[in-house]
């Protein structure tokens, strides 16, 4: 019982972190005008990527490598399987050319590098940290550069920039409560992995994972309510991205990460590519450019086969 408290509130303290952040990092990029999709791909990835950094960071220093690993695969196939599924079944999504010219082949290439960094040998090493990191900012210096120019802005008017205080304090608060609340988190899913007899794996694979992924949704379900469908898909797949090359990169960058959990690579891995793999046909069937809610039960049915094969 502990163990499930521990667990809510280190989740309730990423929730809240990560939307303190996400709320500086808009407000921030609203008072340097960076365009809605460049803000999608960019400063909402990273900020709704921050709870899985934190908790990758925290677990691989504090001795739990498969946590930091099971999180962020997790998140990856949480983020397309349940998250998208739940997005696009609320509401179709037109797709952008950028999708298939650049979004998905790095979200591919990220993919397939990173798996094959751990797949030989089971360690990420430090020098691999540093690649990802790389490409990372190779891909944000072409996005920025590139695609900034091709995008056609659509600035709501009830967007406010906050005034350059509030934004200090709420990215004060966001990174204090992320913080907290992975310690929180980590300290809940050890214990729970211990008493009901099953690897940290299987924990950050499923509890942990969509815990973290819980960002995501609340970004991508109140960006199609409010219509904004650009920045839906451009922060997933750009989460996606930061995952495998910023949270991976330099949690391995601090300390190099070793699978000892043999399902990582036997199993988790492959959902992982695969799922990134089955949006690009869903992206072009039955609809050209168009992810509708048949789309949606397809991904979600991918992501509950995984999470049973997984857990039973």
């Amino acid at each position: 019982m502990g163990n499930l408290l521990f667990i809510v509130l280190g989740l309730v303290l990423l929730i809240a972190g990560g939307n303190w952040l996400l709320k500086s990092a808009v407000a921030l990029s609203l008072r340097l005008f960076i365009p809605k999709i460049i803000v999608g791909m960019t400063v909402v990835s990273f900020a709704t990527s921050a709870p899985e950094l934190i908790v990758s960071i925290n677990a691989a220093l504090e001795g739990f490598p498969d946590l930091a690993l099971g999180n962020v695969i997790g998140s990856n196939i949480a983020n397309l399987g349940l998250v998208l599924a739940i997005t696009v079944i609320m509401g179709s999504i037109d797709v952008r050319k950028s999708f298939y010219t650049t979004d998905w082949p790095v979200m591919m290439i990220a993919s397939l590098l990173f798996c094959g960094f751990i797949y030989f040998d089971g360690v990420l090493q430090r020098y691999e940290g540093i690649i990802l990191v790389s490409m990372l900012f190779v891909f944000l210096v072409y996005l920025l550069r590139f695609q900034k120019t091709a995008v056609v802005d659509e600035m709501p008017e009830d967007d406010v920039p906050l005034p350059w205080h509030m934004i200090v304090l709420f990215l004060g608060l966001g990174g204090t409560a992320l913080w907290g609340g992975s310690e929180l988190l980590i300290k809940g899913a050890v214990g729970m992995a211990t008493s009901l007899g099953v690897s940290e794996r299987v924990i950050g694979i499923t509890i942990v994972s969509v815990g973290t992924s819980i960002p995501e949704l609340a970004a991508s379900v109140i960006a199609v309510l409010k219509k904004e469908k650009a920045i839906s898909l451009g922060n997933l797949i750009g989460s996606n991205i930061f995952n495998l090359l910023a949270v991976l990169g330099i949690t391995s960058i601090i300390k190099p990460i070793t699978v000892v959990d043999p399902g990582l690579l036997s199993n988790d891995i492959f959902w992982m590519l695969g799922i990134a793999f089955l949006i690009f046909p869903l992206v072009f069937f039955p609809k050209g450019l168009r992810l509708g809610w048949r789309d949606g039960l397809v991904l979600l049915a991918f992501y509950t086969v995984f999470v049973y094969l997984t857990i039973k």
